[in-house]
């Protein structure tokens, strides 16, 4: 072994024995994992989780997770670990999703919750510190949510992510670092990034307009004005209604008791509407004011946005139309550089056979499919036949029976 092959793994494990780990799940003991996760009672009717790999996967040991299995349900369940805060630390929180059914809707994303937790009676109104994950509607809602809660109040993030909407297995990743910077990882590759003050709405903005300034009397701030050369046509006005010349009085109509017959309106095919002058640019336009800013006397700086104390449950709280959603390899850490080398040792050792296993299983169900299509084509052929037979026409003269017919 080189020497620079003996410095990555000096790094490795050197970064390795610097993580804080706080919560590792793989689901690796069986049916142990009953014992670290509860579901919760507040509600009867809950769907149930079961632990599996699914239909296609990459490893049936390594692969297996939470899933969903029941249509139409909600779902509630939760792990308490140690309780922990993240203040001057990094918070790493991962995991991996994979929604086999090709969900149409429903949640797919994790909510972080403090140690105050009841879990029996975890709901969609406990309070929590951070919501993340992918969220799939129909054909409009495809989103990563993002909600950080601060002062007790959850604020969602002002940029839109798109999120994964096929059926593999997908390693989703949410950093929030000290110095108040954020990243959300889709199969370990930055999809956004930024600063939390800059992307979500939880302080007032350092700078507003000054109320005291006003716009400059000359200021031309409309775009486009009317045409004072265009004239309305000659022809242009016509009535919205005429009469109906081709209607007829009834030939039982009574002057005397329902009053002197009149033919109905109709809508004018030449009406118009009215006239207005063509709209030209504005020669003399000169955009949008820019109203002079100052300092917001409301603005008051906040470094501890990115801190959450007693960080303590991890939990899945979510609606599905269509179940089937595999939750799998969660982890939280302070440490990124481990997070990543995780997300490589299990999403990515993984996943290509998990899409090698999906197609070798599509194309059998092809072969499958064309099969029956062929036994449905040799039936029909045969009852044709037969029909034919029983016909009582002379063999000699019968019409022989082509495939192509059918």
């Amino acid at each position: 072994m080189g020497p620079v092959a003996l410095a990555l793994l000096f790094w490795a494990a050197l970064s390795a024995a610097r993580a804080v780990v706080y919560f590792r799940e793989q689901f690796m003991d069986g049916v142990k994992w009953q014992d670290r996760w509860m579901n919760s009672q507040y509600k009867s009717d809950y769907g149930k989780f079961r632990l599996t790999a699914g239909k296609f996967y990459g490893d049936v040991v390594r692969d297996k997770g939470l899933q969903t299995s029941e249509n139409s349900k909600f779902y509630a369940i939760s792990s308490r670990f140690k309780p922990f805060s993240n203040k001057g630390r990094s918070l790493v929180i991962q995991y991996t999703v994979k929604h086999e059914q090709k969900i149409d809707c429903g949640g797919g994303y994790v909510k972080i919750f403090s140690s105050n937790l009841d879990q029996k009676n975890m709901s969609g109104d406990s309070q929590y510190y951070i919501m993340f994950g992918p969220d799939i509607c129909g054909s409009e809602t495809k989103k990563v949510h993002v909600i950080l809660n601060y002062k007790s109040k959850p604020h969602p993030m002002k940029k839109r992510i798109r999120c994964k909407v096929d059926g593999f297995t997908h390693l989703y990743t949410l950093i929030l670092r000290p110095d108040q910077t954020y990243e959300v990882k889709i199969d370990n590759e930055i999809i956004e990034s930024g600063n939390l003050e800059d992307d979500w709405d939880f302080l007032p903005p350092r700078k507003i307009n000054d109320p005291t300034a006003k716009k400059p009397k000359d200021w031309d701030d409309v775009p486009h004005i009317d045409d004072p050369n265009d004239v309305k046509p000659e022809d242009w006005d016509e009535p919205e209604y005429i009469l109906d010349t081709t209607a007829e009085k009834p030939e039982d109509w009574d002057n005397a008791t329902n009053g002197e017959w009149q033919p109905p309106m109709i809508k004018n095919p030449l009406y118009r509407g009215q006239w207005k002058p063509r709209k030209i640019d504005n020669p003399n336009y000169k955009g949008v004011w820019p109203c002079p800013q100052i300092e917001n006397p409301n603005y008051s700086p906040d470094f501890s946005i990115y801190s959450y104390e007693n960080i303590s449950i991890i939990g899945l709280d979510l609606w599905q139309v269509r179940a089937g959603t595999i939750f799998d390899n969660f982890l939280i850490t302070d440490d990124e550089q481990y997070a990543e080398d995780f997300g490589d040792d299990t999403w990515g050792e993984t996943k290509d056979p998990e899409e090698k296993m999906n197609t070798k299983q599509t194309e059998e169900e092809k072969k499958r499919e064309r099969a029956k299509e062929e036994k449905r084509f040799r039936e029909r052929f045969n009852r044709k036949v037969e029909k034919q037979k029983e016909s009582g026409k002379d063999k000699s003269n019968r019409i022989t029976v082509k495939k192509e017919e059918l």
